[in-house]
Formats: structure tokens, sequence, C-alpha cells
């Protein structure tokens, strides 16, 4: 990211489709082919794992394995490993706008049993899906045999399963459960051999076409995780593998509780005893996946906010010392200099801003919030930025411009407007597109809801809160031309065009 470019930030549940929520179709190629068009050089996304409660790519049950929504049905169906006739009267919600994930779940699962059985049956993809079985052997197994036995006892958390035998992983239970689940355990090995070829081949032609896919790693791990499940001793559990302590930050301006995250702590003195093997495994596996890598919630690193295990608030967390350059430095003598990007949002202290230092990454910047002080000394003001940093008008945390705009002071409204030059009748969505292309940061990541002009309520996320999360999808038609010659102009205008 040493030269000027820019990119679009859309997750894969956004892009428009059939099947209730957006897959690795023909619609991506189409964003691929719309991102080459408009000069684009990045497209980032979301996390591609698994999602479990709440539909957060940031809980996931595992680190490693993909998310099923993904697969493309109409791909299958070419493939000859379904039919018209087995998705035709399938309920996978009715909005074609916003995601309905309990229709999305129980209508895919049927249909991709289907899709499982006739790739066993074939010969030729049967002998593909042992090649990629032995390849990852080393989280697959673990991965399949948590999922089936998790849904044995009805889709539980982990720690909530019925036979404390299975959560210790006692062996000759686990050996009955193998035996009994077999055909389930299959299932879960076949949809990740259909998950990650479908994103092989996309990410193959989004590379050809000049196109680099910036992906997202969050720090923590959920409880409910294979992760917990097989390796409880990296983090700080009782004997249940409950967490003794849980991630969140500190109280703050915008949340007078603090924000409870309920994910485990790490046990970073067991990491380091293992020279951060985990990490090293689970960055590499990434760089699998993605070009870039952005490591969600950075400062976590440097330290981290570390609650009690049964508190519902996260007032009553103490900050503790991260791992700090020590992982990094592992991870960059085990692997080389990596394609990473910091996300240094948030409660950001000297001793993080020195891990960023160490580390080399660049940081992120959020046009937002440099307007809401009106006296231009804000840390955020565009006109403070560093070229080693990526800059975004929001990202998936944040209301999309136009529901920001509208929820600032008239005070702040009249400085933003100022500030970026506004000209008369432009849409705020397209100003401040301009003045975040306009930047100095050599990487600028535009929102897709604000390249589309949304409202507020196309928002992907609002933090610290579960069930109208990640629902936001893009409708068929709604890249116009006028859409697609506004971006690449912004983009050539101020030289970040990807020719």
């Amino acid at each position: 990211m040493n030269k000027r470019a820019s990119g679009v930030l859309m997750h894969i549940t956004s892009l428009p489709g059939d099947y209730g929520i957006g897959s690795f179709g023909q619609a991506a190629y189409d964003f691929v082919d719309f991102l080459k068009e408009t000069k684009q050089t990045y497209w980032q996304i979301l996390p591609l794992t698994t999602t479990s409660y709440g539909d957060s790519p940031y809980q996931s049950f595992s680190a490693v394995a993909g998310n099923t929504h993904f697969i493309d049905l109409d791909f299958l169906i070419r493939d000859k490993f379904l039919t018209k006739a087995d998705v035709k009267d399938a309920d996978f919600g009715s909005d074609p706008e916003f995601i309905d994930y309990a229709k999305v779940y129980e209508a895919r699962r049927p249909i991709l049993e289907k899709a499982v059985k006739a790739i066993l049956a074939d010969k030729k993809e049967a002998k593909k899906f042992q090649a990629f079985k032995t390849k990852n052997a080393n989280w697959l197994a673990d991965y399949a045999e948590f999922m089936a036995i998790k849904e044995h006892f009805d889709n539980k958390a982990l720690q909530d399963w019925d036979d404390k035998k299975a959560v210790k992983r006692d062996k000759a239970t686990l050996a009955k459960l193998r035996k009994e689940l077999a055909e389930v355990i299959t299932y879960h090995e076949v949809v990740q051999y259909l998950f990650f070829s479908q994103w092989a081949e996309l990410k193959a032609y989004a590379n050809e076409n000049g196109i680099q896919i910036i992906g997202d790693m969050p720090i923590y791990i959920s409880a409910d995780s294979v992760e917990v499940w097989t390796q409880p001793h990296l983090f700080k559990l009782d004997a249940e593998c409950k967490p003794r302590y849980i991630a969140g930050v500190p109280p703050d301006n915008f949340s007078a509780t603090g924000q409870l995250w309920g994910n485990p702590i790490y046990a970073w003195d067991k990491h380091k005893a293992e020279n951060y093997a985990w990490w090293v495994f689970r960055i590499q596996e990434s760089f699998k996946l993605y070009d870039y890598l952005r490591i969600d919630h950075f400062k976590g690193f440097s330290d981290f906010w570390e609650i009690p295990g049964g508190d519902d608030t996260a007032e009553n967390g103490e900050w503790v010392p991260g791992p700090g350059y020590d992982l990094f430095k592992v991870v960059k003598k085990e692997l080389g200099d990596l394609n990473i990007i910091a996300e240094d949002l948030g409660n950001i202290d000297d001793k993080t801003r020195q891990l960023l230092a160490d580390c080399g990454y660049p940081g992120m910047k959020i046009v937002q919030f440099g307007f809401y002080d009106t006296t231009g000394n804000s840390i955020d003001i565009p006109h403070v930025y560093t070229q080693h940093s990526v800059a975004y008008t929001g990202t998936h945390d944040n209301e999309v411009v136009n529901g920001w705009y509208d929820n600032l002071t008239q005070e702040q409204r009249d400085y933003t407007d100022a500030y970026i030059n506004r000209r008369q009748g432009e849409p705020i969505t397209r100003a401040l597109l301009r003045t975040l292309f306009a930047t100095v940061s050599n990487t600028a990541i535009a929102t897709m809801q604000d390249i589309l002009d949304k409202p507020e309520n196309s928002r992907t996320n609002f933090p610290n809160t579960v069930g109208e999360n990640w629902k936001w999808r893009m409708l068929p038609g709604e890249i116009t031309v006028d859409k697609k010659e506004f971006l690449t102009d912004i983009t050539e205008r101020y030289n970040r065009g990807n020719n």
C-alpha cells in the first residue's frame, strides 16, 4: 500500500441474488467487473468464517472454516450437483434488501445435503474432495466433528452440551460419537470443500482482473468454537470450558457501561511458551484466502480490557498487558513481511502507537470521526492524515454517511459542509467520498452503501447489539451508470486509478 489506490468495502452477504443472502456466485463476479471498470484496486470484505448466534462474522465456530451460506447454489446447478427443482420451492425470505438468517439457514441445509450426496457419488469430484481433506487435515477433522456433535446436542453452545465427557474430549465418548455421527461429519467436511473451491475461483478471477482482496481477522475467538474445545489451554477457562474472563471495551462516550463482547481471553503465557504457533497458523491460513489482512482491535495486542466472566457489563474490567511486538516478531520471522492493516481505532494510547510503529503496519482513519469536534483540532480531521494509512468514510461498525450526517447537530453539519466544500445540491455522500479520495492517505476505501447513497437503515452493524445487524443487501440494478461514473471520476481525479 505504498502507492495511491482505492477500493470498496462490501461483504459477501450484501451481494444481490435469488437465495436470500449474497454468495460466491455470478453477482460476485459482476462486482469484480464493477471494481475493474471504476479503476479500483481493492475489494474489502468482512471475515469469511462461519457465523453463530447473532449472525456476526466476528463470532465464529472456527478461526478457519468458511461460512457455507456463501456457497452459490446456481453454480452447484451448473455443475450438476443440484437441479433447479431442488431450489425452486425453498423459502429464503421475502425481502431482497434484508437477510432473514433463520429462513436462509433452514432452507439451505437440505439443499446442500443433496449436493453433498451428489459430490460423493461423483468419482472425479469425490477424489478432489479427498485431496482437499488430506491437505486440510490439521483443522478440518476437528471442525467437522465439533459441528456434528454440536448439532447432536441441539446446537447448544459447547459449554451447555448435555454430555460433559464430550466437552472434555473423553476418548471413548468421542470414538462413540464419531461412529454415530459419521455421515454428519462428512457433510461438514464436504461443504467446506465447496466453500474453499468456489472462493478460490472467485479470488482468482478478482486477481486476474487486477483486484486485490482485503480480508478481516477478528482478534478474538468465540467461546463456542472448535478452538476452545480442542485447545482450551490457550484460553483463560474453567474446567468446563467456561471463560473465567471475557473481552470487551471500557465505558466511553458511546456506551456508559462499555461493550461486553463475551469472547474468552487468551492465556498469552501459553501462546508465548509455544512460540505463538497458533497465531502463525491462523495468520498463514488467512493469507491463503486474502491478499491483505485487516487485524481487528489491534489495541488488544498491546493491552486489553479483561472483564470477570460472570459480569453483565464491561464496567468492572481492567487493562492487562498483551503480547506486544513479541508476537509479531515471531510472525515476521516465520511468515516474512505481510500485507497487514491494523485496526487502530478507539481508545488508542502511546503503547499501541508504539506497537504499530514497531510492526510498520498502516493504521486506519475514519473521516466521520473528524467532524464531531468543530474546532479543527480533532485527531481524525482529514488534514492531519498521513500517507501510511487506510482512510474510510466509515466501517461496518459506523453509520452510513446519510445516517451519520442526519444525526449531527446543526453546528456540526455547518462545519462539515464548510470543511468539505460541499456544493449546492451535492449529496452529502458524494461530498464526503470526494473528501475521502482527496486525502493524503495512500489507500481510500469507500463503503458501498455510501457509493449508492443509501439511507440510515442500510447500516451493517450497531456495535454491542444483537438481532438487527449484518442484514443489508444491495439490490439488482442499484449500480447505475451515474454512480459508476462518479466513482471513476474521483478515483482518477485524485490519482488512485488502477490502470
